[in-house]
């Protein structure tokens, strides 16, 4: 008996649309130059970019239309985040759907009125880590009886600007999330991370002392951030996959135009075999990621969803890393360059492969889920 239940591949009309429209909107409105323009920006990218894609819908795509969302499901957002990964462009859409696929999954329309700001432009972001670890409990922020947070949070994801937070957090040893408001957070408790990859934000955030808003409690919870952790790591590799094919494209046009010796360096052979191998890599990982947005839903996430989520990211992670060091490599001197494209791909290679857990992670995870009875 095959050990993967489900192998379906399936991609709608719609989704289709969406990937030639999202690529459209990278290629036209965020060339590579105007990436580079946010590289050390405070929020690190443009407003105007975020207001058009907000207009476009991209905010509710994976959200019912009963809360102000296109209806599409979390499967439709794939193509969006493949394209974006495509043009390296960050903007807070990562956070903001995943903090929108929390509460819908742990509260369902009794969240209506956080879910439909989020449709309606309103940026949040999901407060996890306590430390660094996507596998661990990460509840050290805590709920008191008098119903005031303490503690942090660490890498919190567009933290800078955030209109509210959905932070995990443990009251009398039950996960809870609570809804924060931005102007609850007290002055100077956001400090901003270093990141290695420039096209990305994230903070830590003191929430001691805070009221939340809001706070959703139930068994619901704990499936819900399950879910939305391994949602995660699904749209990541989206974006990721979406990079190695632009890392691809800058690789092949570079072989076909840099001389050496008289000779494109594209026709020595030990060019072109990892390249090939970027190429594989690379289809390898968009089946992957496609075949988890075929099989991902409004639901808690089956074991086939499960398993397509991890070997999605592991997939992905392994091309885009080597595929950011095989650039750097064929570009020469000038690879090591901040003028070469190169190191942004090998910035975003490092970026994503610390998200939502790493290849390690996963598959350590798969091993259990695939071999195990």
């Amino acid at each position: 008996m095959s050990l993967l239940q489900n192998v379906a591949i399936s991609v709608s009309d719609e989704q289709g649309m969406l990937l030639d429209v999202a690529r459209g909107f990278v290629r036209d409105q965020t060339p590579i130059a105007a990436v580079r323009a946010q590289l050390e920006t405070e929020p690190g990218f443009d407003p105007a970019i975020w207001k058009a894609m907000v207009d476009m819908g991209w905010t509710g795509i994976a959200l019912p239309d009963s809360v102000g969302g296109a209806g599409m499901g979390v499967g439709s957002a794939v193509p969006v985040f493949e394209a974006m990964g495509g043009g390296l462009l960050g903007t807070p859409l990562l956070a903001t759907t995943l903090a929108g696929q929390l509460l819908w999954r742990a509260a369902g329309e009794g969240a209506a009125d956080w879910l439909g700001r989020l449709c309606a432009g309103s940026v949040a972001t999901v407060a996890i880590l306590d430390a660094a670890d996507w596998g661990g409990a990460n509840t050290g922020v805590r709920l008191d009886g008098q119903g005031s947070l303490t503690g942090g949070k660490r890498f919190v994801a567009d933290a800078g600007v955030a209109d509210y937070f959905v932070v995990l957090a443990s009251e009398e040893g039950a996960p809870v999330l609570a809804l924060v408001e931005r102007s609850a957070v007290q002055e100077g408790a956001i400090s901003a991370n270093v990141l290695i990859d420039l096209t990305k934000r994230a903070a830590n955030v003191d929430f001691t002392g805070v009221m939340p808003a809001e706070v959703i409690r139930g068994e619901s919870v704990s499936t819900a951030l399950r879910d939305t952790l391994l949602l995660g790591a699904l749209l990541t590799a989206a974006e990721s996959t979406g990079a190695a094919d632009r890392c691809l494209t800058s690789i092949t046009e570079y072989l076909k135009t840099r001389k050496q010796f008289g000779k494109l360096i594209g026709s020595y052979q030990a060019l072109k075999h990892p390249t090939v191998d970027i190429y594989v890599g690379m289809e390898n990982a968009r089946a992957f990621v496609y075949h988890g947005a075929t099989v991902v839903g409004e639901g808690a996430l089956s074991r086939d969803a499960e398993i397509a989520c991890r070997m999605a990211k592991v997939a992905a992670d392994d091309v885009i890393v080597f595929a950011g060091d095989r650039s750097v490599q064929f570009h020469g001197g000038f690879g090591f360059t901040w003028d070469c494209d190169s190191t942004l791909f090998i910035r975003r290679a490092q970026w994503a492969q610390q998200m939502y857990g790493g290849a390690i992670h996963h598959r350590k995870r798969l091993a259990k889920l695939l071999l195990d009875g």
